[in-house]
This record gives structure tokens, C-alpha cells and sequence, in this order.
């Protein structure tokens, strides 16, 4: 238990001072404009499109894909949920004025990153169906990520946890549908 709490506070602390020097930081505008396009896709929007596209060009194995992602995001929207109940991390825009971003965040508790969770899920469980598409997935779930850390809405940990999730749940979804 001692380990674990070790770890824990060491992990807080490199998170806290990253935060700190992001926070504070104030990216070229093209980067700004990637990174609020990045997460606004992550809001849902670029899921819908994409989801809209894979069902009218997808081909024949369109319904087992758009249902592996379906079911990925789904048990990843529960799961961040409860991740957020459970911890109650208060978000690093809340505790750190941000020089730049004056975003809401959709609630008040930071881990573990629902954007990154279901971005996640859906590039590793489409992707499974269509590997060609694979590259294009990842590099959208890695922006939507940073994203949330570059806007002060998460905790680097939080965003790895939501990685480490989302795939985890995408690739279970794929393999259960396949």
C-alpha cells in the first residue's frame, strides 16, 4: 500500500509541475488552432462524420465495425464516468489559471480523460477493420489527447490513462466482433 502511494504522489507531483509550465506556456497559433479543433472534434463531432462515412462506404464489414466501435465507446463512457466518481481529481484548469484557453470543461473532475478514452476506442476498434485507416485514426486520438493536456482540462496521467483504456476497450471490442 505504501508503494502504491508513493507512486501515486510521484506521479501527482511531475503531473502538478507539468501543468504548471503548460498552463502558462502559450503555443504558436497554428498550434492553438490544432489543439481547440483537436478537442472540439473530440466533443463528438469527428466521431458522427467518421461514423456516418464507415456506414455508407465501409463495406460489407461496415455493421460489425461501426458495432465493435459502438460497444468500445460505450463501456468507455461508463468506465470514465465512474473513474471520475471514484477519484474526484479536480482538473488542472481548476487549480492553475490558464494564460490562453478559456474553455469549460464538460465536468469538474479530471481522470480519467473521457475524450481520450473514447478517441481511443474508436481509432483501435475501427482500425481493426480497416488497418489502412489505422495511421489516420491514431494521429486523431494522439491530437485529441494532447489536446486536453495543452487546454488545461487534464493531467498528463489522466490522458495516458484514457490511452491505455480506449485501446484496451477497442481492441477487446474488435476481437469480440470479428
Amino acid at each position: 500500500m505504501a508503494v502504491l502511494q508513493i507512486t501515486l504522489s510521484w506521479v501527482a507531483s511531475r503531473d502538478h509541475r507539468l501543468m504548471v509550465r503548460v498552463n502558462h506556456w502559450r503555443p504558436p497559433r497554428w498550434m492553438r488552432l490544432w489543439m481547440l479543433a483537436a478537442t472540439r472534434g473530440g466533443d463528438g463531432g469527428l466521431w458522427y462524420a467518421l461514423g456516418l462515412a464507415v456506414a455508407l462506404y465501409g463495406g460489407p464489414q461496415r455493421f460489425h465495425a461501426l458495432l465493435a466501435a459502438t460497444l468500445a465507446v460505450a463501456t468507455g463512457v461508463t468506465l470514465f464516468l465512474e473513474l471520475k466518481r471514484a477519484f474526484r481529481r479536480k482538473r488542472p484548469c481548476a487549480l492553475e489559471p490558464h494564460c490562453w484557453a478559456d474553455l469549460l470543461p464538460p465536468d469538474q473532475f479530471s481522470f480519467s480523460s473521457g475524450h481520450t478514452i473514447t478517441a481511443f476506442a474508436v481509432a483501435v476498434s475501427l482500425g481493426g477493420f480497416y488497418p489502412e485507416m489505422l495511421p489516420g485514426l491514431l494521429f486523431s486520438a494522439i491530437s485529441i489527447a494532447a489536446s486536453r493536456v495543452v487546454l488545461g482540462m487534464h493531467f498528463l496521467s489522466d490522458v495516458l490513462a484514457g490511452a491505455a483504456l480506449g485501446a484496451t476497450l477497442g481492441a477487446i471490442a474488435t476481437a469480440l466482433i470479428s
